[in-house]
């Protein structure tokens, strides 16, 4: 049987924070039953490929879904298990704010099969969370990350955030560390990006745009110091024992996010909620975003595209590069029954002169001089 994963999407926060722009809001409690029942009725009529396929990985994302009570939670991923083939051990994750958490909760998750859950820390400042809107302090992390390890979880993820405004090298490394001290088993880190249509746009778009231009910022930290923090992350992840497996992730042997690695392998995915993506029979589409019609039943399925094999190319090459493993030339030759270097022997050639890419072992990967700049290295494989 084929491998699928699937994602359900939460749209729901107790409150946006300045630099978000996920679909997701605040809501009721009556919308968010209304949610509940919509997402096991889509499941239940978008059940595709349940014959061919076997479930590997289900993830909860939004949001904040554990904003939902334990009892819509569990009619979902019960749902989920009726309506596909689900492997016993498949891995179950659920994004969670730690100021949303009680140890109940958290108990009843892991009796219905959550096997990871993923903490959106941020910052272990204080200072910095309330710059960011967060909900919670450090000290409500900890008491999560506690309560979670009581309730039998051993496979954590923790989301942190680098180069926010005003934040310097130092202070990066003081999370680090302190986090370094509770030993999980997942560090999800990413620099901030300021988005249009944010608080943060408002307030730094300027000087995002500025940094962008190579030139002097003066609320965020500079482009020097944002690489500084990243290479910080790399060196201090290493040698705590974690594995660098991809662009922004760390896992130590045996924890890499199934689900996430998954999907920059082009393993295929089926998305429900509002905005929810999928990749299927070489397929992208998407779940459309508004909530009212989704709460009365319309679960349309909006911006198909039929990828071309040119198209399926580009996406092993961009997402294969966001793994530390690069791109296999055999895996790339049997998909597709051309090699890479037919395809990409330009690309290839100015890249590996730049000193960007290596290929070495059958394999091509990104050099540590690449990833500072992969998106510029990913790009120079999309032909159009």
């Amino acid at each position: 049987m084929k491998e699928l994963g699937i994602y359900i999407h939460i749209p729901f926060c107790i409150r946006k924070c300045a630099y978000c722009d996920f679909l997701s809001a605040p809501a009721g409690e009556e919308e968010r039953e209304r949610y509940a029942q919509m997402l096991c009725r889509e499941l239940t009529l978008k059940n595709r490929g349940k014959k061919e396929y076997l479930v590997t990985s289900v993830f909860f994302g939004g949001g904040t879904p554990s904003i939902l009570r334990t009892d819509q939670t569990e009619r979902i991923l019960n749902t989920i298990r009726r309506e596909f083939r689900v492997s016993e051990d498949a891995e179950i994750t659920m994004e969670a704010n730690p100021g949303t958490l009680k140890k109940e909760q958290l108990l009843a998750c892991r009796r219905m099969g959550f096997s990871r859950l993923s903490l959106g820390l941020q910052s272990a400042d204080d200072r910095e969370l309330a710059l960011l809107g967060r909900i919670h302090t450090w000290e409500d992390f900890l008491r999560t990350f506690d309560i979670a390890r009581r309730a039998g979880f051993d496979n954590l993820n923790v989301d942190l955030m680098a180069a926010l405004p005003g934040q310097t090298r130092e202070g990066f490394s003081d999370t680090l560390d302190r986090v370094l001290r509770l030993q999980p088993e997942h560090f999800s880190v990413y620099s901030l990006i300021v988005e249009e249509g944010t608080p943060f746009f408002l307030r730094y778009g300027e000087d995002a745009r500025r940094r962008e231009a190579g030139e002097e910022t003066f609320l965020l930290p500079s482009e020097e110091e944002e690489r500084a923090m990243y290479a910080d992350t790399v060196e201090r992840l290493a040698a705590a024992g974690y594995d660098h497996y991809e662009i922004s992730n760390y896992a130590r042997k045996g924890y890499i996010c199934r689900h996430n690695d998954n999907c920059w392998r082009r393993v295929e995915y089926l998305g429900f909620g509002i905005g929810a993506a999928s990749l299927y029979d070489n397929r992208r589409f998407s779940v459309h975003r508004d909530l009212g019609r989704y709460l009365n039943g319309d679960f349309t399925e909006e911006e198909e595209i039929l990828l071309s094999q040119r198209e399926q190319m580009e996406e092993t090459m961009f997402l294969g590069l966001r793994r530390m493993e690069g791109v296999s030339e055999t895996a790339f030759e049997e998909a597709f029954q051309v090699t890479v270097g037919s395809v990409y022997g330009p690309e290839l050639r100015r890249f590996t002169g730049e000193g960007l890419l290596s290929v070495r072992d059958g394999r091509i990967f990104l050099t540590d001089r690449g990833l500072d700049v992969a998106s510029y290295v990913m790009a120079g494989f999309l032909k159009d």
